[in-house]
């Protein structure tokens, strides 16, 4: 077998292991789907998305967005709210933005304990490589929402610029 056939493949499962890792510091932690937990951590950037907006973000179907947003509201994270347009605007709860918040920094938890296993060197090895791998994933996605669905933007642009944001710009 050669090399690139090999580094695919330790890709793909790097890929599946990090995904599992942030599936039990989000969703899992909080009792929610990857869709609902993915929908709050969006609606912490500004309230009055629509459902279909918010579905679109993060990859789903209109109709399954509205089950999205049922169940949140169920559980009292978040409510429906103005008009925006022809679609009603989803809100965060207090609860709802709790949460989230509490989810963001499980999934920190998580992927920091991936990488207290690399040295400092390492680490500031790493970030431009995930930097450059995240544009080509936006790439394939088309789909900034999508690609940063559970990320903590906040800790992603304090003092840099989001690559999967800055592929978005350049693309337009």
């Amino acid at each position: 077998m050669n090399d690139g056939v090999r580094l695919a493949n330790l890709l793909g499962a790097a890929g599946l292991g990090v995904a599992a890792v942030v599936a039990d510091g989000t969703a899992e932690f909080a009792g929610l789907s990857a869709s609902a937990a993915a929908a709050l951590v969006l609606l912490r950037e500004g309230d009055g998305l629509t459902g279909t907006e918010l579905g679109r973000r993060i990859g789903i179907t209109q109709s399954a967005a509205a089950r999205v947003v049922a169940a949140l509201e169920r559980d009292g994270y978040v409510t429906r709210g103005a008009w925006v347009g022809r679609e009603v605007g989803v809100q965060l709860t207090d609860a709802g933005r709790r949460v989230g918040q509490v989810m963001l920094e499980e999934r920190q938890k998580h992927l920091q304990g991936l990488l207290d296993g690399f040295d400092e060197h390492e680490q500031a090895a790493l970030a431009p490589l995930l930097e450059k791998l995240l544009v080509k994933i936006y790439e394939y996605e088309q789909n900034s929402g999508r690609v940063c669905r559970l990320c903590d933007r906040d800790a992603c642009t304090n003092n840099a610029v989001c690559p999967v944001g800055q592929a978005e710009r350049d693309s337009a």
